[in-house]
């Protein structure tokens, strides 16, 4: 047998959103069912930065993300975040693929929150409120504009250059420039930074409005006021990496949020074991950690594709 090699050029070319949000829909579902299998993150925290290693099974499949985020990096013309997959056949261990996986993870980290905002949001929802252009921004935009009809998406950054960057990848959709306030009264709102404090005030959010928190995937993290969330219904993808690294990880620390207040988990909902959004006034929150089984669905996708086409260099690995 042989490994396929997969750089990022191929993996970018094996990539669409529409089937990226299929998978990972999928992938929830599975969890959900008992069909799929993930240890918690192990995090690895050295002096610059932290590594992450994320395991997962699925149906005739398995795999491990090595992540790094590194957050001085972009000083050095490097991304904050990078990652491989090995990908491996299920029944036998071997190594059927090695793959670039740090666009992977941009585009299953906005194919997650578009999937809490088609349970969770609004079904009227025409506005998107992005807190942060960087390069997240553009994989949350693309997600989000697959499933929702959007007239408005209110665009903040403290970086100027990042936010006329963002209106110009996307020319065919209403981007606008806003102040942080206006996007985060739009009818979903993306808070997308490396904050380590509340920049999302609670007095911003409007009833009704559905929040994806996507920033805070370590210790110490946070960017929505804790009011926030005592005023929400807040839905995670795993609730022992929320409770430890995701967006409630500060509250739950200081002891004014439990992880007893969490609704339940978006694999529940999209199984349908649990309910989603229940009116039309109800402040939502999904709080995105960002799960192995996301990544292994993609993988799985990007390695039957490039199987399919063929084409790509393979090398005796084992």
């Amino acid at each position: 047998m042989s490994t396929l090699i997969l750089d990022k050029n191929a993996v970018r070319r094996l990539l669409g959103m529409p089937e990226v949000l299929s998978a990972v829909e999928e992938a929830f579902r599975l969890h959900a069912e008992g069909k799929a299998a993930m240890p918690p993150k192990a995090y690895l925290t050295v002096e610059r930065g932290d590594f992450r290693a994320m395991p997962a099974a699925l149906p005739g499949c398995a795999g491990i993300k090595w992540v790094s985020v590194h957050p001085g990096n972009l000083s050095r013309n490097l991304p904050s975040v990078m990652a491989v997959i090995i990908y491996n056949d299920r029944e036998t261990g071997y190594p059927l693929a090695v793959m670039e996986a740090t666009i992977i993870t941009a585009y299953r980290t906005g194919a997650s929150a578009a999937i809490a905002a088609k349970y969770l949001a609004r079904k009227n929802s025409r506005t998107l409120g992005l807190i942060g252009a960087g390069y997240q921004a553009h994989t949350q935009l693309m997600a989000h504009a697959g499933i929702f009809d959007l007239e408005k998406v209110n665009v903040f950054d403290i970086s100027a250059e990042a936010v006329s960057n963002l209106i110009k990848a996307f020319p065919d959709l209403p981007l606008r420039r806003s102040s942080i306030e206006e996007a985060a009264a739009s009818d979903i709102v993306c808070t997308l930074t490396p904050s380590r404090r509340p920049i999302v005030k609670r007095e911003w959010i409007l009833p009704g409005t559905h929040v994806n928190a996507v920033g805070a995937d370590a210790a110490g993290k946070e960017e929505l006021d804790p009011a926030v969330l005592k005023a929400a219904t807040v839905v995670v993808d795993d609730l022992k990496q929320a409770a430890s690294g995701g967006e409630i990880n500060v509250p739950v620390a200081q002891g004014i949020y439990s992880p007893d207040e969490v609704y339940g988990t978006l694999p529940e909902i999209v199984a349908g074991k649990r309910r989603g959004r229940a009116d039309e006034r109800q402040i939502t929150v999904f709080d995105s950690t960002g799960i192995a089984i996301e990544d292994i669905a993609v993988a799985k996708l990007i390695y039957e594709r490039a199987r399919a086409q063929g084409g790509y260099p393979q090398v005796e690995l084992v």
